[in-house]
């Protein structure tokens, strides 16, 4: 298939409003236009796509594992590629490979993995999402507390250093680990500061908002609630305008009058995404799998350690944008750009992706109107299609 093509007779959502039975023009794997149908020329191939939906694809800031491969247990190039096939199956067409906490020999061979994958290009690979070690114990969820340490001056010094070999990082700290001094030297280095698995104060997570942090890992979960008195990371998340949001909307780490409350109070310019936090158990049968030595048990739409912490997440992209679609009544374009357009924003990325706007990458998915998957597209190359029959 070539990367030059037209796309016609679809319902196009180019990120920001709608084109009805319109063309989209791809050249040398990006965006050129969005034309009416029957107006546009191409020298590459033409897709019919009449009677379907076409989207821009979805970014997922926080993905374990799937395929069978989880980051922390197979923290290699092909781990990485897994991940990325099993994912563009449910439409997630850029995503971070997430580490959750591990040992420091665990991290370097991620981020060495996280290299190569760039160098190689891996179709949909945007770059790492470090979740730790640097948390607090008091809120560690489902992470090893024996692992979790303060960010010492090796350990940013190996951050800076793969920035730009990676092009996108995100790093989950807590306050009670991380000083503002670390976060304004990563944040000045285009790393992305998540705020996550802490018990900080309102004012604390709001000092870390102004020294550079971007945005709050899994919202609600693992972090100070919302108090009357005491606001917390979740006041903070909500009321500060810079600050994204990234939401479990699995039905089980957040209950979903909570989700629609949130979104409905959240200050911008900063916005509440979606995330899968999806582990290794996405596209398998796989009903056990391990993190840390530990068994993680899969079990009714959830993922628990043995004594019934939520570890991680048993929900793909799709499903997600479809929960809080259908059973929050989100409009159906407000639920795309949580999924597509917002995780863009979040890492800085929104020239290149999360929009099907000319320049952008040809990211994009086609769905049918019932919001079933047909096919995925990462740089205007179809990498999925489903043989199932619509």
């Amino acid at each position: 298939m070539s990367s030059n093509l037209k796309i016609q007779g679809a319902r196009i959502f180019d990120g920001m409003g709608w084109h009805e039975d319109a063309v989209l023009v791809v050249e040398a794997g990006r965006i050129v236009s969005i034309v009416p149908e029957n107006s546009a020329g191409c020298t590459g191939e033409t897709v019919d796509a009449r009677g379907h939906i076409l989207v821009p694809g979805f970014i997922d800031l926080q993905v374990n594992g799937g395929g069978g491969a989880l980051l922390n247990e197979q923290p290699t190039l092909q781990g990485i590629r897994k991940i990325c096939e099993a994912h563009a199956r449910f439409g997630t067409t850029a995503l971070l490979p997430t580490l959750i906490t591990d040992t420091c020999e665990a991290t370097t061979a991620a981020i060495k993995a996280g290299v190569e994958a760039k160098a190689a290009a891996i179709p949909g690979f945007l770059g790492l999402h470090l979740e730790g070690p640097h948390l607090s114990v008091v809120r560690k969820g489902a992470h090893d507390p024996s692992l979790i340490r303060a960010m010492e001056e090796p350990d940013l010094d190996q951050l800076l250093a793969c920035m730009q070999a990676l092009g996108c990082l995100m790093v989950t700290v807590a306050p009670e680990n991380t000083t503002i001094e670390q976060v304004k030297r990563l944040t000045d280095a285009g790393i992305t500061i998540s705020l996550g698995h802490t018990d900080a104060s309102f004012l604390t997570a709001c000092a870390y908002a102004a020294a550079g942090a971007r945005v709050v890992t899994h919202l609600f979960n693992a972090m100070s609630g919302l108090g009357h008195r005491e606001p917390g990371v979740v006041g903070a998340a909500l009321a500060t305008g810079t600050l994204f949001a990234g939401i479990i909307a699995d039905g089980f780490h957040v209950d979903q009058a909570a989700m629609a409350i949130a979104i409905r109070s959240k200050q911008g310019p900063g916005r509440i995404f979606l995330v899968t936090d999806a582990m290794s158990s996405i596209g398998t049968d796989l009903t056990r799998i391990h993190l840390n030595g530990r068994e993680i048990v899969r079990e009714g739409g959830r993922l628990t350690l043995h004594d019934g912490t939520l570890a991680g997440a048993d929900i793909d992209m799709l499903s997600s944008v479809r929960i809080v679609h259908e059973r929050l009544g989100l409009p159906l374009d407000e639920a795309l750009r949580m999924a597509s357009t917002y995780p863009a924003d979040a890492v800085g990325i929104a020239e290149q992706k999360g929009r099907l706007l000319p320049g952008t990458d040809a990211d994009f998915i086609i769905l049918t109107p019932e919001l079933a998957l047909k096919s995925s597209w990462i740089g205007g190359r179809k990498v999925f299609e489903t043989t199932v029959h619509m």
